[in-house]
């Protein structure tokens, strides 16, 4: 199951049935199964609560994802800061709606096992997360 949740912020407006439908056929594609997503939209203050409780981490981020895979199963929390998704828009010069469904992507990719922190992992990400929007963009034109 995934379950969409908001934490100190408004709920975002996403079309959960087509987003969850997305998820799945993405972890699909990257042979896994979906067990328990939690999506945890919360402020960029929440995010760095929880940053700096479970990873000793101080600044503000994106998404963080909290990895329960087993075996071909994904599973995981992934707290989405709505406040940075909004700033990474206007400084990527992309609409909010694409970027919260990048990074709403983004978190599933890493439970996948596709990191972006590594020598030319970045760009493996990003070439994931564009094929992963794109398949978006397709699943939702057939509406």
């Amino acid at each position: 199951m995934i379950y969409y949740q908001s934490e100190d912020i408004t709920m975002p407006k996403i079309a959960k049935r087509k987003v969850s439908a997305w998820v799945k056929e993405v972890a699909k594609r990257h042979g896994y199964k979906v067990g328990d997503i939690s999506y945890i939209f919360c402020s960029d203050e929440k995010i760095l609560e929880v940053n700096r409780q479970y990873l000793q981490h101080d600044y503000y981020t994106d998404i963080i994802t909290f990895d329960y895979t087993e075996g071909n199963t994904i599973s995981g929390d992934l707290f989405i800061s709505l406040d940075t998704v909004r700033t990474n828009a206007e400084q990527f010069h992309t609409t909010y709606n694409t970027e919260l469904h990048r990074v709403i992507i983004h978190g599933i990719l890493h439970l996948c096992g596709i990191n972006d922190k590594g020598p030319g992992e970045r760009e493996t990400m990003e070439r994931h997360e564009n094929e992963s929007l794109a398949l978006w963009k397709e699943m939702n034109e057939k509406d």
